[in-house]
């Protein structure tokens, strides 16, 4: 199972996070965030990141040109769709030669058949909680709601997750597993700000797995 720390904004955080080797890290590019990383990282910063973390450019409702101007600006080694993106974007995306991960927000309403018209175009699925807020609403949804999907398509999962969830036993019966997981509120000292002990804890008990 690998880790996406996702939320990075301040330059000296992204260092120490950097540090753990996790194998995503996420930058929100939508005004709307608390976690907003404009004016806070430079492509000269992300640049200088291991090779072997991955940069993810998160994006909700966001032109297709926009999305590609700021993938090639910051060297994004992916882009996360949060918001109302259709498949015939996430087919532009695709044609532009992005990889993507696609996220959905999961309540006891969700339809997973919902994913389906993204699987040729998409390379991840992210679940995460339906809330206020896309993303970053630090609340858990239902993890037997998970049973109702089927696809093949690896997926994050995504939504309040924190130490004490994910060591619980609902986390060990979660089917199917997760490829990844994505931390981002439950690990902060403030928006933006990332608790680096925790995250440490977080890869440690991700690597005894």
């Amino acid at each position: 199972m690998e880790v996406k720390i996702c939320g990075m904004r301040e330059p000296e955080n992204i260092q120490q996070v950097a540090a753990l080797e996790p194998d995503y890290m996420g930058f929100i590019f939508y005004e709307g965030s608390k976690r907003f990383c404009e004016g806070h990282i430079t492509p000269e910063l992300l640049a200088e990141l291991p090779a072997g973390i991955q940069k993810v450019g998160v994006f909700v409702n966001e032109s297709t040109d926009n999305i590609r101007h700021t993938q090639r600006k910051y060297g994004l080694d992916l882009v996360q769709l949060h918001g109302h993106e259709t498949p015939v974007q996430c087919r532009e995306l695709s044609e532009a030669g992005i990889r993507m991960i696609k996220a959905f927000s999961v309540d006891d309403r969700f339809a997973f058949e919902n994913t389906l018209l993204y699987e040729r175009y998409c390379d991840y699925f992210l679940f995460d909680t339906r809330g206020n807020n896309y993303g970053g609403n630090g609340t858990v949804f239902d993890w037997e709601l998970l049973k109702g999907y089927l696809a093949d398509k690896p997926y994050f999962l995504s939504g309040g997750l924190n130490l004490a969830n994910l060591q619980s036993k609902e986390f060990e019966k979660l089917r199917p597993r997760p490829f990844a997981l994505d931390v981002n509120s439950g690990f902060e000292l403030e928006p933006g700000l990332k608790d680096v002990e925790q995250l440490r804890d977080l890869i440690n008990f991700v690597k005894d797995k």
